[in-house]
């Protein structure tokens, strides 16, 4: 039996081939899961213009149902709803060397096929109620948030987290704040999107092109302070200024470069005491963790678009255009 997949090739969004493949089986402690949905991070953009992960299917994130199994698999049955983790074999504890080599989308195979093969051990139920393009939003984008909130120096209620930008990571950045009992402040270039974030409940709006030196109104509006946690996923291009708006003791979650890179003086952070710690997605007990708070409050993901599984190429150019609000998936 055969299944569509597609692979990168090389030559960036345009090396994005869709091929037709044999279905795989699941072999011991193995299970075999039926993608319903799949969905995209700026990630994923890096490894397609770089020529990187070449010959790979694309995609850390997926959610659906489960097939099969294969021998000795007890904890997951045909049926069920799950999504992937990012990091299938990092269960628990610090991030080790060794797991790099199975980064879902990267190092191996990813979700972006119609049918993919898990370790049982890698996978988590989804939220209740969820469907599969909801769920297929949470291994990356959402995780990474939830690790920068709750690991750490964990958030606490009343504390001030600054969020850069609208993508995933802010967004889900901001409901989990929020559902945490935390002050929140987002910056963007557009003031409709910003619209879009105080109806998520966002107290602090900041287009970022009308004020330059936006840092200086993140101090101003914590009364001289700063701002707690800062979900740093601009890059060297705004670190600097992430930093000089850092509260005292507080700390700056790092988790990406999309608005560039660039050196930078760290200076700022020893006279404020504060931490820099780097973010790279999470565990699947942070993720069981998610889910549950997920389950217990209520949450629902912001999606901006759903592409066909044939469109897939046009889904990344969506994301690349930076016309986005939260999360872009890809779903039959």
């Amino acid at each position: 039996m055969t299944m569509r997949a597609w692979y990168l090739t090389g030559n960036g969004i345009d090396g994005l081939t869709l091929r037709q493949v044999e279905q795989p089986q699941p072999g011991p402690g193995e299970i075999a899961i039926r993608v319903e949905a799949a969905s995209l991070n700026f990630r994923d953009l890096v490894l397609a213009s770089h020529g990187l992960a070449n010959d790979r299917i694309p995609l850390s994130d997926g959610a659906g149902l489960v097939m099969s199994v294969g021998q000795g698999v007890t904890a997951v049955a045909p049926g069920d709803r799950v999504a992937a983790c990012f990091f299938p074999h990092w269960m628990d504890g610090r991030l080790q060397r060794a797991m790099h080599a199975a980064e879902l989308g990267g190092s191996v195979d990813g979700m972006l096929a119609e049918v993919v093969l898990m370790p049982a051990t890698g996978v988590v139920p989804v939220p209740r109620g969820w469907s599969a393009q909801w769920a297929s939003t949470l291994p990356c984008a959402a995780l990474t948030a939830w690790n920068a909130l709750n690991e750490g120096q964990p958030l606490r209620p009343g504390q001030t987290v600054l969020l850069l930008g609208t993508g995933g990571v802010s967004v889900f950045g901001l409901q989990f704040a929020r559902m945490l009992g935390a002050r929140t402040i987002i910056t963007s270039s557009s003031d409709a999107k910003l619209e879009r974030m105080k109806a998520l409940g966002a107290d602090l709006c900041i287009n970022y092109q009308a004020r330059p030196d936006w840092e200086r109104d993140v101090i101003d509006a914590t009364d001289g302070e700063g701002a707690d946690l800062i979900l740093e996923v601009g890059g060297g291009n705004t670190l600097e200024k992430s930093m000089r708006c850092v509260a005292t003791g507080g700390q700056i979650a790092y988790i990406g470069m999309v608005a560039g890179d660039a050196a930078i003086d760290p200076r700022p952070l020893i006279g404020r005491a504060a931490s820099l710690r780097g973010i790279y997605v999470g565990n699947r007990r942070m993720f069981r963790e998610m889910v549950m708070a997920i389950d217990q409050n209520g949450l629902e993901p912001v999606i901006d678009r759903v592409f066909p599984f044939h469109q897939a190429p046009e889904a990344y150019r969506h994301l690349q255009a930076k016309d986005h609000v939260g999360k872009v998936v890809i779903a039959d």
